[in-house]
């Protein structure tokens, strides 16, 4: 009876502890589960910061064109209209829409120069998608052109940064026009845009 009942008490106890063993390895596993699932979250979060941080460049690249908050002087040589049709100081309503916000936006006229304007198409220096149709770039900006208009067609490299990557870029000029062409100062989504280059007259509406 005694050897019965010290049998019967070592089995209970071997079943305890095995029982035991299986709910801490259940436990630990539970636990690296959970761990895992803490790293994927992380993988996600790195990559929705990622996402973000792109949406914040493409938000300050207002519909493809990556413009400085201040566009800075204009090239050396260029020639100032004698007699723009909006005179500088003066208030214009914009009809281009080179940015978001910029059409119907009301601009004060800070510069109006005489010269030929080109829409380019060109592949920044940093990389990325071509830019197609960039508006504008001004004869003065061209490096090594010589005085006289352009061809369409025409291969060039470009000496203005309006954008990341567009100085010294090879560019294509897609169009041309030689009417005046204004440096502007406007309000684009709420953020005050100064010295933009460039909007050429008929970008600029004739009615007000």
């Amino acid at each position: 009876m005694t050897r019965t009942l010290t049998t019967t008490l070592a089995a209970g106890a071997l079943t305890a502890t095995l029982v035991l063993a299986g709910c801490a390895s259940d436990n630990t596993n539970e636990s690296t589960g959970a761990q895992d699932h803490g790293n994927h979250d992380n993988g996600d979060n790195g990559d929705t910061t990622d996402d973000t941080a792109t949406e914040g460049e493409a938000g300050q690249d207002h519909d493809g064109h990556d413009h400085p908050v201040d566009g800075g002087p204009v090239p050396q040589g260029m020639s100032e209209a004698t007699d723009p049709l909006y005179p500088v100081g003066s208030e214009a309503v914009l009809t281009a829409d080179h940015m978001s916000g910029m059409d119907g936006a009301t601009a004060t006229i800070v510069g109006a120069y005489d010269t030929y304007t080109y829409a380019v198409n060109y592949t920044p220096t940093t990389g990325g998608d071509p830019v197609l149709d960039h508006r504008w770039v001004v004869h003065e900006e061209l490096q090594n052109v010589g005085q006289e208009r352009l061809a369409d067609g025409t291969e060039v490299t470009l000496g203005a940064e309006h954008m990341s990557g567009m100085d010294g870029a090879t560019a294509t000029i897609a169009s041309s026009t030689q009417e005046t062409v204004y440096v502007v100062d406007f309000e684009s989504d709420g953020m005050a845009m100064t010295n933009h280059k460039w909007v050429t007259e008929s970008e600029i509406d004739p009615s007000l």
